[in-house]
């Protein structure tokens, strides 16, 4: 067992126990929002110039680019997966927006979210139903959370809204924070 361990590691591959931990940690696959959802739940938002938009479990990075480019937003991605939150930084970086978004790779549970005017999720609905004590925790008076298809149990969204994409309704869930 400590030979394949070793072999995982020398490949870069993780050993089982490593990719175990991780996905214990994971709150959700990595599961792209078409471009055309990622605009409609920043729309949703009502995201302004220079507001902050958070984006937990921000993948390859495409919400947080989106939020810098079209709403000249500022913009915080968190992402579990070293690999991910690369990707991410690189498109970042190859889109010349390093001063406007910054990638965090870590724990979404783990993050001060009291800096978000806005906060989007494509999360399962048992991992919003963990997250929801942190917005609870940290998020002001007049915050958005949107959260594309999958609710947040005990919350009355202000509005519900159906998008097509990928030949399917997705529904983006707005969350108006002491509303």
């Amino acid at each position: 067992m400590l030979q394949v361990a070793l072999l995982a590691l020398g490949l870069g591959i993780p050993s089982p126990a490593a990719a175990q931990a991780n996905h214990a940690k994971s709150l959700a696959p990595f599961v792209p929002s078409p471009q055309n959802i990622v605009e409609h739940m920043l729309d949703a938002a009502a995201l302004k110039p220079g507001e902050t938009v958070f984006d937990l479990g921000c993948g390859d990075g495409r919400i947080l680019i989106t939020a810098a480019r079209k709403y000249r937003a500022k913009a915080v991605g968190v992402e579990l997966s070293p690999k991910l939150a690369q990707m991410a930084r690189d498109t970042v970086q190859r889109n010349g927006l390093k001063d406007s978004v910054t990638v965090i790779e870590g724990n979404l549970l783990d993050v001060d979210l009291s800096g978000a005017d806005v906060v989007t999720l494509y999360l399962l609905t048992e991992s919003n139903s963990r997250l929801r004590p942190n917005l609870e925790k940290y998020l002001k008076p007049g915050a958005r959370v949107v959260s594309h298809d999958f609710e947040i149990r005990g919350w009355k969204p202000a509005r519900v809204e159906e998008v097509q994409a990928h030949r399917r309704a997705h529904k983006i869930y707005v969350y108006e924070v002491g509303k």
